[in-house]
């Protein structure tokens, strides 16, 4: 089991909020109107790891173990939207989001197949990690800057975490987890070719739902998003290549064979689609020359 170890290491570099979080360095001077409302949209987004959750456990029945993590994580997201949540709190109570805003988040994820799930989120972790990233030194004001910081931090561990299990979802699955993730690997890092931001919060997940059915569509502003990446934190092509290349840097630690590019991730996911038909034609070959002898 993966999970005894990753709850100790998780354990021993988990922040406090009232001790690691400097409250009494808050210069509300150097907090201006536009920042404060990106901290409530992105308090609200934290709140969607609830129904992320609620999807996790549901297509994972069949394994305890990382279920098991998945307490861990949830724990660690919800903190970060309860952490977002009393900044607003102490520094600008007129922007605390309601109940019903919070609530809005929590909708039914479709079921979809767990392996594939597992990379989306992998990859989701690298690009928060680094949108994050992006968020502390847009900020001005020094107390959310070393907050963004703490949350940053927290989402490359999770991807660590995450990493782990699909290694050992290889072990166990073979070609089957590996074609899974090079399919979801290549489009978590084609983002400069989509006009929207891939994120698990801004996919569609509810065909009933549709076109409102991602987190981002929840939001009291469905629009902020892209804003916030592209006029506010200025996520431009430097930032994005450097989520590629974390993605494409794990794919390599992931499959043992390096990637340079997406272009070589997707010639690595035909090969493994090619060689994943031949098997299963030389499979279906030999049931039929068993049958014929048979007859």
């Amino acid at each position: 089991m993966l999970y005894p170890e990753l709850f100790k290491s998780l354990e021993a570099v988990r922040w406090n909020m009232e001790t690691d979080v400097p409250w009494d360095s808050f210069d509300a001077g150097k907090l201006s109107d536009e920042q404060a409302q990106t901290i409530k949209m992105n308090a609200i987004t934290e709140w969607a790891a609830l129904p992320a959750t609620e999807m996790f456990l549901r297509d994972n029945i069949h394994d305890s173990d990382f279920s098991a993590f998945v307490s861990v994580w949830f724990f660690e997201e919800q903190k970060h939207s309860l952490v977002l949540l009393e900044y607003l709190k102490r520094f600008r109570p007129d922007l605390m989001p309601t109940e019903e805003e919070l609530h809005a988040v929590r909708f039914t994820f479709d079921p979809a197949p767990a392996l594939e799930t597992l990379m989306l989120h992998f990859c989701g972790e690298i690009r928060l990690n680094h949108w994050y990233r992006r968020a502390s030194e847009w900020h001005t004001e020094p107390v959310i800057k070393h907050i963004y910081g703490l949350i940053s931090r927290d989402e490359a561990r999770h991807g660590g975490a995450y990493l782990q299990y699909m290694k050992r979802a290889i072990g166990n699955f073979g070609d089957q987890a590996r074609s899974a993730f090079a399919k979801i690997g290549v489009l978590m890092a084609s983002a400069s070719r989509t006009a929207q931001a891939l994120h698990p919060t801004n996919l569609h997940v509810n065909q009933a739902m549709f076109p409102n059915d991602t987190v981002q569509s929840k939001l009291p502003d469905p629009n902020w998003l892209e804003k916030w990446l592209d006029k506010q934190i200025q996520f431009d092509r430097h930032w994005e290549r450097k989520v590629v290349e974390r993605i494409l840097h794990n794919a390599s630690i992931l499959f043992e064979r390096t990637f340079e590019s997406v272009q070589d991730l997707n010639r690595y996911r035909k090969e493994l689609a090619r060689d994943v038909a031949k098997r299963v034609g030389q499979k279906m070959e030999s049931t039929l020359t068993l049958q014929s002898s048979a007859t």
